[in-house]
């Protein structure tokens, strides 16, 4: 009889992690980021359907290839523009983030890219483009926003081409905005290549705020599949301690989701698990684990791997150095996705397939 009861509290208990995600939290080093937008494995799914389980805890949308000028690129994932004009519009990813959201995730949408027509010619410009980014993204206003009312968490700044003047400047005046608005946590990040110090970006990591920073550990020679001898972390460790404005910064191991996913720095699963856990124990700037991108570490498994290896002894730490918003609560929902399949979906608690493909990469 006792046995019984046991077993019924156990089921009811399962039954409530499978109805709650637990929020991100940028102060752990457990975090799997992924890029959302490419479809780099030719078989993206919705972004919902992607957030319907608890692999990822930040997604970052990608890209915004073309600034100030606005181009945005989502290959499959929107191809919808306003009427009368080249920028997209976005209905369905919309309702995604709020999904996303619901589920404790971060959103967050990447700039930049391997390709594109992206930069500021002063920091007048930037800073003009600062204001055009709250209005059209965040919690400003504009006669038009790709996400309609969705309210993205933050920017990525993945600078792989142009000048390098103006990011500071932009950061700058976008973190004024964040402070306008208490009520949420927003977010500063880039991914820089690995080489020390990044050729495009260096300089503003030295100069501005960042709460992130997803170090592309890939396609150089300092990849993962060059760990130990050639692998950098250290370098980019010593940048958060004592160069980052901000020192409580977390700096994110970026991996290959799969072999076809880049060009070189590829390691499987079990082999990117050994170097995480092997940096955990000597890094505490370690924020988790980046993958470019969600399509391909899905398609080869090895997100699921990435998710189990992040859950074995990672920890969070009371750090509270946040941008401009001291607010880090967050409430989450179980609705479902307006695009995300009916089938249901165990969450575990943790610390349109199509055939259109672009070439714009990481």
């Amino acid at each position: 009889m006792q046995l019984g009861i046991l077993l019924k509290y156990v089921l009811q208990i399962q039954l409530v992690v499978q109805a709650v995600s637990v929020a991100f939290n940028i102060n752990c080093n457990s975090n799997h980021v992924s890029y959302y937008g490419q479809n780099s494995a030719r078989n993206q799914v919705t972004l919902g359907s992607y957030c319907a389980d608890a692999t990822e805890d930040v997604i970052v949308l990608a890209f915004m290839n073309g600034f100030p000028n606005i181009i945005l690129n989502f290959a499959n994932a929107c191809e919808t523009t306003f009427e009368g004009s080249s920028l997209l519009h976005c209905p369905n990813i919309a309702a995604d983030i709020k999904f996303c959201q619901s589920k404790g995730k971060a959103v967050i949408l990447s700039m930049g890219g391997a390709s594109g027509a992206y930069g500021f010619s002063s920091d007048s410009q930037a800073s003009q483009f600062a204001d055009t980014m709250w209005n059209m993204f965040f919690k400003g206003t504009a006669a038009q926003r790709p996400f309609d009312d969705a309210v993205l968490d933050g920017i990525d700044l993945d600078i792989e081409g142009g000048g390098a003047s103006g990011y500071t400047t932009f950061i700058s005046q976008l973190r004024t905005h964040y402070a306008s608005d208490p009520s949420r946590q927003y977010y500063i990040a880039a991914a820089p290549q690995c080489p020390f110090p990044d050729a495009y970006i260096g300089s503003t990591l030295k100069n501005a705020w960042f709460d992130m920073v997803f170090v592309q550990f890939y396609n150089n020679y300092c990849g993962l599949n060059a760990y130990p001898t050639w692998f950098n972390f250290a370098d980019w460790d010593n940048w958060a301690k004592t160069q980052s404005l901000n020192k409580n910064v977390k700096v994110f191991i970026g991996a290959l989701g799969s072999p076809t996913a880049g060009s070189t720095g590829y390691v499987d699963g079990p082999a990117l698990s050994k170097i995480y856990t092997e940096v955990r124990s000597k890094y505490t700037s370690l924020g988790g684990i980046m993958t470019w991108d969600v399509s391909q570490g899905r398609t080869s498994g090895i997100a699921k791997t990435i998710r189990s290896a992040l859950d074995f002894g990672g920890s969070c730490s009371n750090s509270t150095g946040q941008p401009s918003n001291t607010d880090s609560s967050s409430t989450t929902a179980t609705t479902q996705s307006p695009n995300e399949p009916t089938d249901s979906t165990t969450i575990p608690i943790s610390t349109t397939t199509a055939t259109v493909t672009e070439t714009v990469t990481s």
